[in-house]
Parts: C-alpha cells; sequence; structure tokens
C-alpha cells in the first residue's frame, strides 16, 4: 500500500499532504509513491532523517533555508530522461539541458548541506563528473548547448559558416551531422551515471519531503512517535488537526483527549455527538502518519506497528455494485474479520456497525461482532450507541455533558452501556422545546411507541 492509496481516507490524510509546503512538484509525486514502512528499522531510520531536519529548520538562518528552498524549487520530474539515458538513447539538447540542471542543482544543494553538517543525512550522489560532462569550458551555468569545445572539426565549420554566410545551407547540414555525432557520444559518455542521476532526483525530492514535514511538526505542534517494543499504542494529547483549524477558525478550542488499546477489542461508547467518530478518524490518521514517517498530532505517542489500516465508517453505498448503504458495511467488515485470521497485525476502526439496521438486529450484529473478533490477535477501536454485551471488550466512554457542556474525554467504564443524553444535547442545540418535552413525558410513562 502506498501513501497515494489511502490519501482520501476519511481519516484526514489530505489535509495533512494539502499542509505540506513542499516546493517542487515531483517532491509531491515521489511522497505520493511512498510505500507504507512496515518494518521497524525502515521506520526509525525514517524518523532519525526527519529529526536532523527538525533541527535543521529549527537552527538554521531564516535566510539560508529560503536559499535552500529556492534551489528545491528548481526541481523536475525528468524521470523519461533518465530512462532513456539507461536505455542506450541519444539524448536531445532538452534532455541535455535537463540532466545537466540537475547534476548542477544536486551539487548545490549537497554543498549547501555539507555547510550546516547535514552532508550524508541523505546521500546525493557526486555528479561533478557529469557537468564535466556537459559543461566543459566550466562555466557552471544551467543552460546546455553544442560548445564548440566538443569538436575542432564543428568550431572550424562554425567559423567558416561565419565567414561565408552564402554557403550557409550546405554548412548548415554538415555541421547537423557533426552534432548528432557529439550528442552521439555525450550519451555514450553519460550512460554509467544514469542510476546515480535518478538517485540525485529521488534523495532532492526527499529532502524536499523532509523539510515540508519538519516545518509542519513546528507549525502544528507535531510530535515524534516512539515505536512500541508490545502490541499497546498509547496517545497522550490526541488531536485532530483538521477538526482542530476548523474549530479554531470558529473561535473554539479542540478538546485532546488520551487512548491506549492493545490486542484487547477496545469499545467506544456515547451518545451521538459525543466525538466518537472523530477518535477513529485521528487514531487512523496517527496510524498512517507514523508508518509514512510524519510528525504526529499529540503531545505523546508510543505506535504498535501494523501491516495493514482498515478504517469502515460512513455511507459506503455503491450504485455500480447494487450495494446498499447496508450490504456495503457489511462487506467492509466481513473483510475485516478474514483479514484478521491471516494472521497479519492488523489495526481496524469500525465506525457504528450496523447503525441503519434495526437496534434489534443491531445491538445483536455488533455483540457477535465483538465476540468473534476478541479472540484475534488484532487491534480493534470500535464505537457505537448500542447497549452491546461488551465480552472481553476494553470499554471506553465519552463523558459526555458535566456542567451543561459536553466534555469529550474518554473514561473507563466496566460494561458497554451507552449514556441516555441525546435529549440534553437536543435541548442544546435549541431545538423545539415542545418536541423535546414530549419525549421527555413518554420516557418518564415508560411508553414505548409502536
Amino acid at each position: 500500500m502506498r501513501l497515494k492509496d489511502v490519501i482520501d481516507s476519511p481519516c484526514g490524510l489530505r489535509f495533512m499532504l494539502d499542509q505540506l509546503e513542499l516546493q517542487s512538484g515531483y517532491a509531491r509525486r515521489w511522497l505520493l509513491e511512498m510505500p507504507l514502512l512496515t518494518n521497524e528499522r525502515d521506520i526509525l531510520a525514517a524518523y532519525a532523517v526527519l529529526r536532523r531536519f527538525a533541527l535543521f529548520v529549527e537552527q538554521v538562518d531564516h535566510t539560508q533555508l529560503n536559499t535552500l528552498l529556492f534551489k528545491l524549487q528548481c526541481l523536475k520530474d525528468i524521470r523519461t530522461t533518465i530512462q532513456n539515458l539507461k536505455q542506450r538513447a541519444t539524448l536531445d539538447d532538452i534532455e541535455m539541458f535537463e540532466v545537466k540542471h540537475l547534476a548542477i542543482l544536486a551539487t548545490d544543494v549537497a554543498a549547501l548541506l555539507r555547510n550546516h553538517g547535514m552532508d550524508g543525512v541523505v546521500h546525493i550522489p557526486d555528479l561533478n563528473q557529469v557537468i564535466a560532462i556537459l559543461d566543459p569550458d566550466g562555466m557552471k551555468i544551467a543552460t546546455f548547448y553544442i560548445y564548440d569545445s566538443y569538436c575542432q572539426e564543428l568550431r572550424d565549420l562554425r567559423t567558416e559558416m561565419r565567414q561565408h554566410p552564402d554557403q550557409q545551407e550546405e554548412l548548415l547540414v554538415q555541421a547537423s551531422e557533426l552534432e548528432r555525432g557529439v550528442r552521439d557520444d555525450l550519451s555514450r559518455q553519460l550512460h554509467p551515471y544514469a542510476t546515480a542521476i535518478e538517485q540525485a532526483q529521488e534523495a532532492l525530492a526527499r529532502i524536499d519531503a523532509n523539510i515540508a514535514k519538519a516545518r509542519q511538526v513546528q507549525e502544528l505542534g507535531l510530535c515524534f512517535p516512539t515505536l512500541a517494543d508490545n502490541d499497546t499504542t498509547t496517545y497522550q494529547g490526541l488531536f485532530h488537526p483538521q477538526v482542530k483549524a476548523v474549530l479554531t477558525a470558529q473561535g473554539k478550542t479542540f478538546q485532546p483527549i488520551d487512548i491506549a488499546f492493545g490486542l484487547q477489542p477496545t469499545l467506544i461508547t456515547g451518545a451521538n455527538m459525543g466525538g466518537k467518530t472523530v477518535v477513529l478518524k485521528t487514531v487512523t490518521l496517527c496510524q498512517l502518519l507514523a508508518q509514512f514517517a510524519f510528525g504526529l498530532p499529540a503531545t505523546s505517542a508510543v505506535v504498535a506497528v501494523k501491516d495493514e489500516v482498515r478504517l469502515c465508517m460512513g455511507d459506503d453505498q455503491s450504485v455500480e455494485k447494487g450495494l446498499s448503504s447496508f450490504a456495503a458495511e457489511m462487506k467492509n467488515i466481513d473483510a475485516v474479520i478474514q483479514a484478521s485470521r491471516t494472521g497479519c497485525r492488523l489495526l481496524a476502526l469500525i465506525d457504528e456497525p450496523a447503525r441503519t439496521t434495526n437496534p434489534v438486529e443491531g445491538t445483536a450484529l455488533v455483540s457477535a461482532l465483538l465476540r468473534i473478533l476478541a479472540h484475534t490477535r488484532m487491534s480493534l477501536l470500535m464505537t457505537t450507541h448500542y447497549d452491546v454485551e461488551p465480552a472481553q471488550a476494553h470499554c471506553l466512554r465519552v463523558k459526555g455533558f458535566v456542567d451543561g457542556a459536553m466534555d469529550y474525554s474518554l473514561v473507563e467504564v466496566r460494561d458497554g452501556e451507552v449514556p441516555h443524553e441525546a435529549l440534553r444535547i437536543a435541548e442544546s442545540l435549541g431545538i423545539d422545546s415542545q418536541w423535546i418535552n414530549q419525549a421527555r413525558a413518554l420516557l418518564a410513562n415508560n411508553h414505548k411507541p409502536t
């Protein structure tokens, strides 16, 4: 699975990517191709690089950082040219320019990072020999031309063309043949450096991405996670950046939460509008961010690495497949059950399962799902507003109304009973009082509408 495969997950991953101040379009494309890291060693190595760039961004002079960012804006995607070079094709003048431009850019960026003790953090191959091939006069100008220096015969012919303008047509044909030979020769000389050129392009994209990630850590107040040495994930001060941004724009504050979960199913209960869905989105977001080596929206995080992350939520009906909301939901949850039996390290987050069916059958389906998944070695977070049998689940509840205000923090409870706060929430929204009072009267009389 690559970043591009989950970018539109409802957890809010696209928001995080869109907030990155990447300098080049190629860096964005490179980042989207990044695989989900499932090996702890790879994740630690990626964060080691990000930590170095975070320190660099924090300490470097603003002017020098802007110089580096300006350089990275010049990074272009020349993968087609590199592929042609690998296949021993003769490059044209534009392709020669692209290679020369990249070689000079890579050399300049390497020098800037070396001046700040950052050489080796991301390896940039030495392309000075490439520059020498394409810049025989040593001018260090990022343009390309078939210089006279390449061929004495071509030099003499061009001199003759200037002296005898009446012979231009015949001489141009001869010059074109000589220039073609120069391009053939240059391409042969460049071929051994094709892999180094490709590595340099990827290194510059990686530098661009890590600087953008490091700046995001500063701007959003993110943290670097610790990898769990067991199967327990723990977050302190967890928040959802997109939701927080929306609330801040409204003059409101986001209430961070603390949560820990392992292989025992975790059941989160609470009334509607209780923030349960946001918890699932935020945990999903953090798991993905951790395994794509981003900063995490929390004050501290200990993350257990997973092979798969599955988020089941929302209206997923499909006209093409002829599926209703309920059918699509059942298919998605069934896929979670099947994945749980493969033995992979799985994190599943299921929001309000069976919400679209009647409460009696919905309660039975949720209770049965908990019982089945309690006997697997997966991490499960599930929300519900049904009163279910918690089986072997770790039960959490959104605290709910406290002193007339909604408290979204999570508290441990012994069972999966859902607090009955719908009327108070509706009342706080200014809903018609007659409707609310009539509902209260029916509850007080223990009346059950038919």
